[in-house]
């Protein structure tokens, strides 16, 4: 078991220090049983559970002092109390022991990641339904822009004038794209589009050898025919600037609901999910991931995002094979979501996203 340690950024100072061993561990029990119920704490259960001789009136000092401190409140007159969102970060920062993850919670997440026959898109988007379901919370992921070296490149016809341009990078991605060709196109041709490209595209990507592919056919070095000229380059624009742009995939929204008890709640959410669908709050995950290394959280009003809708976001970002973050995974789920078992859970799946793109 090891403790989180760089993940949280705060403005607010954390007094973590000035807690005795008593109060951290009433503030320890009154967090850990909000995590699991979601309900308030009071000084009768706490005293059954320390099982020491501590009175609830004793234990109600301690809870007032810890309210006093800004970790705790009432949310009824005679209930017990719950954290504050200021709590969750101090309990995250200094309290919360986390440990490795299940054999079978790695071998589903490494399965499910497995990048053979599936394009980019696919593996990332079910990692992300895979985190989703694991940790049972919203699953987020940053898709970067795709640049592979290739393996393999191939034509194939698929009716009139229409034909699927299949590329195989080194690592077992696969990307398809469909394309127009000239109707009554002889199927030699692609074969012969196929056969260039792959004798100038393996062990680079489209971008390293787009400019040299161009200028070939342009000087009329490449020995093709027209139609074969015409489909290589059709099959090159077909990729060239098309994933230039990050993406955002969304996995999972319906397990938000789960804690709504109101109309309030509901509205929060929703102004959550169509921020979700914006541009700026891709931007605004990606640049949250670069900040600092490893898993990073955001809890409640600690993010602008996310304290709209009361929710906590763990991210971890993911590199290429020069050691760049190009994008970030995580999942949004409420400010009592388990921080301990999800926050190993985001960090294992970014590392194995990171060995599947490098």
């Amino acid at each position: 078991m090891k403790r989180v340690e760089r993940v949280v950024q705060s403005s607010v100072p954390l007094p973590f220090t000035e807690l005795n061993e008593r109060s951290r561990e009433i503030f320890r029990l009154i967090v850990d049983g909000y995590v699991q119920t979601g309900e308030p704490m009071g000084s009768r259960t706490l005293s059954r559970l320390l099982g020491q001789n501590l009175s609830p009136a004793t234990i109600r000092n301690v809870m007032a002092d810890l309210e006093e401190a800004g970790l705790l409140y009432a949310p009824h007159t005679s209930a017990g109390r719950l954290p504050t969102e200021a709590g969750l970060r101090l309990f995250v920062h200094g309290l919360l022991e986390i440990g490795n993850l299940a054999e079978d919670e790695r071998h589903n997440i490494e399965s499910l990641c497995a990048a053979r026959g599936k394009s980019l898109s696919q593996a990332l988007e079910e990692a992300t339904a895979a985190l989703s379901g694991l940790s049972h919370c919203a699953g987020v992921v940053v898709v970067p822009k795709q640049e592979r070296p290739l393996k393999h490149i191939e034509f194939v016809h698929l009716g009139p004038g229409r034909a699927l341009v299949v590329l195989v990078a080194e690592n077992g991605l696969v990307e398809n794209r469909v394309i127009e060709v000239p109707l009554g196109l002889p199927p030699s041709t692609l074969v012969s589009a196929a056969n260039f490209l792959n004798s100038r595209l393996v062990g680079r990507t489209i971008e390293e050898a787009r400019a040299d592919i161009d200028e070939e056919i342009g000087s009329h070095r490449a020995q093709l025919d027209e139609l074969t000229s015409h489909v290589v380059a059709t099959g090159i624009a077909s990729w060239a600037g098309g994933d230039g742009e990050s993406a955002l995939i969304v996995r999972g929204q319906a397990n938000l609901l789960g804690d709504v008890t109101a109309l309030a709640d509901l509205e929060r959410l929703r102004a959550l999910f169509e921020m979700l669908e914006t541009k700026e709050t891709l931007l605004r995950l990606l640049d949250a991931s670069k900040k600092a290394e490893g898993v990073q959280i955001f809890i409640g009003a600690e993010s602008h995002l996310f304290g709209v809708a009361g929710c906590s976001l763990i991210i971890a970002p993911y590199q290429n094979s020069r050691e760049q973050i190009v994008g970030a995974i995580g999942v949004i789920g409420p400010t009592r979501i388990n921080y301990a078992r999800i926050i190993p859970m985001v960090d294992y799946t970014a590392k194995v996203i990171s060995r599947l793109i490098g």
